[in-house]
């Protein structure tokens, strides 16, 4: 694969990567309208419903963590075809499901199984590109993969719209839409990491890896403010289907259409990413989109608390997620650079520590069924605690590039 490629040939791998990365976020919101259905068919609380995105997102943590250091040392072809086919099985398994023991084993492995798209898509990204393109690339890759978020719960709801479907058809069209995404991957996508350019796959030689990513103060700084925004976030994924439907009374599909708007905010964010990077620094869009997100939820969680109108839960989450846009993006970049041979490694902690946090988060939501103010509680301490990790952990090197140095704003 040619490296910095540019014309059609970076289209259509942008296109290509984003198919890849869309198994993670349909898989996560694709069934999020059915809860209460799931909830009723299989006679279980919200909160055992929401266990089975915990379990999903423990798997997508796992899986990323597994499966990033095996490419680094086999290439990313090979582990990724297989991992989808096993997407496409586990997501039949969901369907089936008798109870929500079956349901949350399922969801584990269909989580396990679409980490490959996420984790090697962002690996084939990083052994492809450097500098600003890599910035600017992986901006496009977020600009295509936010109408993920923001149509899978719109599809999600018109599938229980049609004819003699239930949310098991939810399961059913993950299955078809991983088999589509397989042949296409088989047929159109190449190896990224020449035989020269690999690890040793052995034990010792991963640990030594991460460990020296856990030693690389910068890196850490700019996983961490990933992992607290983007994982706190699924205190909204998790939170907004009973918030929204239960207590505001909208329909699943009204409940898909808000919860898709929010895929323009992450547009946008990434958007600002790819076109200001270069005059302002990732760094600097970096701290005005944390800064942001701290406001916006503590408008989400002083609503909560007064029992404001839906409006004023609506309108700062927008906000919030258009400061995720720029936050996934900018601190992709920053993280990930200098990372090259180990880019796999860099890439799963980079992706799994989200999916730790949020599997955290997401059961805690249900807590209290009665009231929002569990779901803006746990958005604003991670915004806050994201915001403490930029000023402290996550400060600049004096060696870095004068882009990367730019001041707090």
């Amino acid at each position: 694969m040619l490296r910095n490629p540019t014309g059609r040939a970076r289209l259509g791998l942008a296109l290509l990567l984003a198919l890849l990365t869309v198994l993670g976020p349909l898989n996560i919101d694709m069934y999020l309208p059915a809860f209460p259905e799931i909830s009723d068919d299989l006679g279980a609380s919200a909160s055992q419903v929401q266990l089975s995105l915990t379990t999903c997102l423990v798997g997508l943590a796992v899986g990323q963590v597994v499966i990033g250091p095996i490419s680094d040392a086999r290439g990313r072809r090979g582990p990724l075809l297989v991992c989808v086919a096993l997407f496409v099985l586990s997501s039949a398994l969901c369907a089936l499901a008798p109870n929500t023991v079956i349901l949350v084993l399922g969801r584990f492995l269909q989580g396990f199984t679409a980490s490959a798209g996420v984790v090697l898509s962002r690996a084939v990204v990083r052994d492809v590109f450097d500098g600003t393109a890599l910035t600017r690339f992986f901006a496009l890759i977020m600009v295509v993969v936010a109408v993920a978020p923001m149509v899978a719960p719109i599809v999600g709801g018109g599938v229980l719209l049609l004819p003699s479907t239930t949310w098991r058809s939810v399961f059913w069209a993950l299955a078809l839409l991983g088999a589509v995404i397989l042949a296409v991957s088989a047929a159109r996508l190449p190896e990224s990491l020449s035989v020269e350019r690999r690890i040793p796959g052995t034990l010792g030689g991963s640990l030594r890896t991460m460990g020296a990513l856990f030693r690389d103060r910068r890196y850490l700084g700019y996983t961490l403010i990933v992992g607290l925004l983007h994982g706190g976030s699924f205190a909204y994924v998790a939170g907004t289907p009973f918030v929204y439907q239960d207590l505001h009374g909208v329909s699943p599909q009204v409940f898909g259409f808000l919860f898709g708007v929010n895929g323009v905010g992450i547009i946008l964010g990434s958007t600002v990413v790819g076109r200001l990077s270069d005059r302002h620094g990732e760094r600097s869009l970096l701290a005005v989109a944390v800064v942001t997100a701290v406001a916006a939820t503590a408008v989400v969680l002083a609503t909560a608390l007064l029992h404001g109108p839906l409006v004023l839960l609506v309108v700062p989450i927008f906000v919030y997620m258009t400061c995720m846009g720029v936050v996934l993006t900018a601190s992709f970049a920053l993280a990930m650079e200098g990372q090259e041979n180990r880019a796999g490694s860099a890439s799963s902690l980079l992706g799994a520590l989200p999916m730790l946090i949020g599997a955290v988060v997401a059961p805690m939501v249900g807590l209290d069924e009665t009231t929002a103010v569990p779901m803006g509680l746990l958005l604003f301490a991670s915004s806050a605690l994201g915001l403490l990790v930029l000023v402290t952990l996550a400060r600049p090197a004096e060696h870095s590039a004068t882009r990367e140095a730019d001041p707090l704003p």
